[in-house]
């Protein structure tokens, strides 16, 4: 799970074209696009549906013009790929017709290919942040869309705001034995245990993030803390640094009993017996808690991924 390990994203992000407003015109017409809807993505139940810019001029008796964020280009093909954000002209009543052909990232995420999940990534990433910064934090004034969706421009006194990604640290906590901790917060399903979390305060190093996490939520001390990875997590607008870290003194974890009401230690023939009971309920097979909780399952020989299908649960 090093950094150096990880590939390339299958979309080029091709960030010098953002303030070509001509080649943005251009590529639009032949892109392939994704709509928006209040945080919702156009999709199927287990994939992306792109529409074409026929189809959206199409559309204009039915949605707002709306903004247009530019996602990039296909790697290997250089297709480009926008992202429509809008909105109803007349919104229907019933949220079920409102949000027919539509989905959020929690629904679909688990079922997308690696192109889709990084184009969906970035395109509700950006109508997240879109959505909740109209106003320039200067002066108050308005603001609008610029440079293909990648910043908002105030319309008084020409500031850029550029989008706003929140670190926050996730850990998976292990003890000399090779066991791992798992917590259970209260807004979550019974049985519904992942690692531990929390977001970088100012002033704050990733690694001092994790030690206090930690100590707050479990009450124990970590050493031998090691990055493992991270991963873009857009609800509403965060990445998540993953870490793996050993406490010395297992006896002494404990939940604070706000954040965390419960924990627990896994060895894996525990963990597999729990999955195979439902008597446990892992994080989605999107995230990267659950990443890395499978990375330590299978890092021991005779264990598998299909000992870890199951429940799961994103609430």
């Amino acid at each position: 799970m090093s950094a150096r390990n990880q590939s390339l994203s299958p979309i080029n992000r091709a960030s010098h074209l953002r303030t070509d407003a001509t080649a943005l015109e251009e590529l639009w017409k032949k892109a392939m696009i994704v709509q928006i809807i209040d945080g919702r993505i156009s999709a199927t139940d287990d994939a992306l549906v792109f529409c074409d810019a026929a189809t959206v001029s199409a559309q204009m008796d039915s949605f707002i013009d709306g903004d247009r964020f530019f996602l990039g280009l296909g790697r290997d093909d250089n297709t480009p790929y926008f992202a429509w954000r809008t909105s109803w002209i007349n919104e229907p009543i019933s949220e079920e017709e409102k949000y027919e052909g539509f989905a959020t990232l929690r629904e679909l995420g688990s079922s997308l290919d690696e192109v889709e999940i990084s184009l969906a990534m970035h395109a509700v990433g950006l109508a997240n942040w879109h959505a909740t910064h109209p106003c320039c934090a200067r002066c108050g004034a308005s603001t609008v869309s610029d440079l293909g969706g990648s910043v908002r421009v105030c319309v008084e006194d020409s500031t850029q705001h550029h989008p706003r990604t929140d670190p926050a640290v996730i850990v998976l906590v292990k003890d000399s034995t090779d066991r791992i901790l798992l917590g259970h917060q209260p807004v979550w399903p019974e049985k519904r245990f992942s690692t531990f979390a929390g977001f970088v305060e100012p002033g704050e190093s990733f690694e001092e993030c994790v030690s206090r996490e930690v100590f707050e939520e479990a009450g124990v001390y970590c050493n031998d803390i090691n990055y493992l990875r991270s991963q873009a997590w857009p609800f509403p607008a965060s990445i998540m640094i993953a870490f793996e870290a050993i406490t010395d003194h297992p006896e002494n974890a404990r939940p604070d009993g706000e954040e965390i009401t419960e924990i627990r230690w896994f060895t894996r023939d525990e963990m597999k017996k729990a999955v195979a009971s439902s008597d446990i309920l892992l994080p989605p097979s999107i995230s990267v808690a659950r990443k890395m909780i499978t990375a330590w399952y299978v890092g021991k020989e005779g264990y598998v991924v299909s000992d870890l299908t199951g429940g799961e649960s994103w609430r």
